[in-house]
């Protein structure tokens, strides 16, 4: 008889652990050359805002998910709130933004492996080496395969990123300025905005990750430990690098660094990368994988059909993430799109619409949300910065595309 597969293994520490591993990655890299934008002050004060406004909507999620065992993914989410168009919207956006955000990751690989040889290769080929590594990483099964792997990847994140600061405190760039708060138009201030907003944009891989869990109900603390973790860590890396490298920062920041340097930080990153982009990846393929052989024998057997389509599904994720990354020139930007239209409501507006759809059928219908006026009224502007999010984000990006067509610095699909 074979062993069957155990999905649900994991401690509240390795959820903790794997959902730094995620969040916490190249996305924190921009936040520096945001205080650059809108100055020190409401750049710091942004990030910790976002910092508690994510750990309330990781509260509203998971007692979602306590409430509702039997959701694996967003499209299950989305299911229970609008139906089966809602399942399709909500499945379509968490895989679009898995694949995007494993691109996402595949570009910050190419960037590290190209610093670490001085760009002595064809661009599509760094791609194409860190794609490898990321697409075995992302194979097994469950979870709880990828744990040691993401403890990893967190020491590495945190080690770069004290490199980094101790390569930009050693190395001050001369005359640069630093400002408290910089006047700016509202299409910059918002694209600058946007790095803190969706460098805490992982919620749509917390219910995956729950389900995984032995206990659930201990969700919470690893939602607390990841969003104490990273508005920490984002504030001190934002606030180092930006002191010592002014209003020159790059994004990524790292590439702000003299190169001995700029490579010490890319290079320890990496590993970093891998696993970010390798969990995305595991997302989106096990939204489908469960959604094909729910109730069935290959979910949780070692089957030959099970796994080749495991296997099949995880190449198909990977393989579209290499594609866009070296074919799509405004890939970047597309990400930026991707991350507008879905991890607004991800990580923010549908918490909202969670808490008002339980509130009603749980707990007594409009009278418990006159009851509760004081957390409808939270919940449904959570809803309603969702919405802002979304909107300005996409009309911001979108601008950007169109500029960038305008000055020419649109390269060529497949270029070096």
């Amino acid at each position: 008889m074979t062993e069957k597969i155990q999905y649900k293994t994991l401690s509240w520490e390795m959820v903790a652990v794997l959902m730094i591993a995620e969040i916490v990655s190249n996305g924190m890299l921009s936040l520096p050359s945001s205080l650059a934008v809108v100055g020190i002050v409401p750049g710091v004060i942004l990030i910790v805002f976002l910092g508690v406004f994510a750990t309330y909507t990781s509260y509203l999620l998971i007692q979602f998910k306590l409430n509702h065992p039997e959701v694996h993914n967003m499209g299950d989410a989305g299911f229970i709130l609008f139906g089966r168009f809602g399942r399709e919207l909500l499945s379509f956006g968490t895989i679009v933004f898995a694949v995007f955000a494993t691109g996402g990751q595949l570009l910050a690989g190419q960037i590290a492996l190209a610093s670490l040889s001085g760009s002595k290769l064809c661009l599509m080929l760094y791609t194409g080496i860190f794609a490898v590594p990321t697409l075995l990483f992302a194979l097994p099964r469950t979870l709880d395969r990828l744990t040691w792997l993401s403890v990893a990847s967190v020491i590495c994140i945190i080690v770069a990123g004290i490199v980094g600061m101790v390569g930009a405190g050693i190395n001050p760039v001369e005359g640069r300025t630093i400002s408290a708060t910089v006047p700016t138009s509202f299409v910059t201030a918002f694209l600058s905005i946007t790095n803190p907003v969706f460098s805490y944009a992982g919620h749509f891989m917390f219910f995956i990750l729950v389900s995984e869990m032995r206990y659930s109900e201990t969700a919470m603390k690893a939602a607390y430990s990841l969003q104490a973790f990273a508005t920490i860590f984002y504030v001190v890396f934002a606030v180092v690098m930006y002191i010592y490298i002014g209003e020159t920062v790059a994004s990524p920041a790292f590439s702000s660094l003299p190169p001995n340097w700029q490579k010490a930080a890319y290079g320890i990153a990496i590993p970093n990368f891998l696993i970010a982009g390798s969990l995305y990846s595991h997302t989106a393929a096990k939204l489908l994988f469960i959604r094909f052989f729910r109730g069935t024998n290959d979910l949780h057997s070692h089957t030959v059909l099970g796994w080749t389509s495991w296997i099949l599904l995880v190449l198909l994720m990977n393989g579209a993430a290499f594609v866009l990354a070296i074919a799509v020139p405004i890939f970047s930007y597309l990400i930026g799109i991707a991350a507008a239209l879905f991890a607004s409501w991800y990580t923010y507006g549908l918490a909202g619409a969670f808490w008002l759809y339980d509130s009603y059928h749980l707990q007594g219908g409009r009278q418990a949300w006159s009851r509760y006026w004081v957390k409808t009224t939270l919940n449904v502007l959570t809803l309603l910065a969702g919405a802002f999010i979304c909107v300005a984000g996409t009309y911001v990006t979108i601008k950007l595309i169109v500029d960038a067509y305008h000055n020419g610095s649109v390269g060529k699909p497949f270029s070096c």
